[in-house]
């Protein structure tokens, strides 16, 4: 996938063909897994037998595909740029792990209190932040890759050790405290540990050792004018088979139920214009840059969807409506999340 420099005057222009259309290819991806999922008998229970370690091997196959041009973009020598930036360090915790799960908590409780299961999957997405494909939307919208690349690094750590603390919290201790229905979990941090460095540890050694050797063997002008351009597309085929594969493994549930799908999706877009905006106007009142800006507000808005079925699955069995309330999130993330892309290059024309 090409994104465009920061330097052009025009983004559209800067786009390829396959990135301006962006929105239909997806759409149409979206279209193809629900149907095949619909129609092919068996499929779902195929694709979701090819396992290991309660990992879809197929989700991972495009995940990283998705993930590896993104990050061998990536100047890892700039890094240390980033990591003195107390601002957007502690901004991106202060929207990922205090006031996302808050917010989450709040709006599931408001639009699903009569429904327990519903509710609590959409407390665990919440909890799940993103680590993976918030990355390729920060790219077409023009962010700061390496910020990008810190802050998913941070998120990543956080899940590991927050996660469960984070989900005792929200779905036992806190609605006890309240009056409200408590729900307990168990599952084990083993496997976020493992979600974390199969969806973020392999892309990004394997784009750190691209460019480090490439750069080292031909050179910066050679890999960044000749290499990148040949493998930026193979972002885009990795997005479109994830989206292609995840819908295709709950086609079914989604086309069976529309009506608890149309209740699941409310609070999940008032989640993500909530927090993308959020990010967005903190940024701007802390005055940072429209690149860290709008790595702030992605990676506040995205979501770890994959983690978060894993875990819902996991606990509460794959027919559960805390698995279908999993799944709802990323047919909500994706569009959303995408159309906040056109939203981002509007204002960046407008910035100052």
């Amino acid at each position: 996938m090409t994104a465009p420099t920061t330097d052009r005057p025009d983004v559209l222009r800067g786009l390829s063909f396959l990135d301006r259309f962006l929105p239909v290819w997806i759409g149409v991806a979206m279209l193809a897994g629900l149907a095949l999922g619909r129609l092919v008998p068996g499929l779902a229970g195929a694709l979701d037998a090819v396992k290991v370690a309660g990992v879809s091997l197929p989700i991972a196959l495009g995940l990283l595909l998705m993930m590896y041009p993104v990050l061998a973009k990536v100047r890892y020598d700039r890094l240390g740029t980033v990591t003195g930036d107390r601002r957007t360090l502690g901004l991106s915790l202060l929207l990922n792990w205090v006031l996302g799960p808050a917010l989450m908590f709040a709006l599931a409780w408001l639009f699903l209190a009569d429904l327990p299961e519903y509710r609590t999957g959409l407390i665990i997405v919440g909890l799940a932040r993103c680590i993976a494909m918030v990355i390729i939307w920060n790219d077409l919208a023009c962010g700061d890759r390496e910020a990008a690349a810190v802050l998913v690094a941070l998120n990543s750590v956080f899940q590991v050790l927050m996660f469960g603390v984070l989900g005792w919290f929200y779905l036992d201790l806190l609605p006890g405290w309240l009056g409200l229905d408590t729900t307990s979990i168990d599952f084990s941090p083993w496997e976020i540990a493992l979600s974390v460095v199969i969806f973020l540890g392999v892309p990004l050694v394997a784009g750190y050792l691209s460019r480090r050797m490439g750069e080292r063997a031909r050179g910066r002008d050679w890999y960044e004018s000749r290499f990148l351009p040949r493998i930026g597309p193979v972002a885009l085929y990795g997005l479109l088979f994830t989206i292609v594969i995840l819908f295709a493994l709950q086609g079914g549930q989604i086309t069976s139920r529309p009506l608890d799908v149309a209740r699941i999706a409310l609070p999940l877009l008032v989640y993500f214009a909530v927090m993308w905006t959020g990010g967005y106007l903190l940024g701007k009142a802390s005055g940072l840059s429209y690149e860290r800006t709008t790595t702030l507000a992605f990676t506040a808005a995205g979501n770890n969807f994959e983690l978060a079925i894993a875990v819902a699955v996991g606990v509460f069995g794959v027919t559960s409506g805390q698995a279908l309330a999993g799944v709802v999130g990323p047919l909500i993330e994706v569009p959303v999340l995408v159309g906040l892309v056109s939203v981002s290059l509007w204002l960046r024309r407008r910035w100052t």
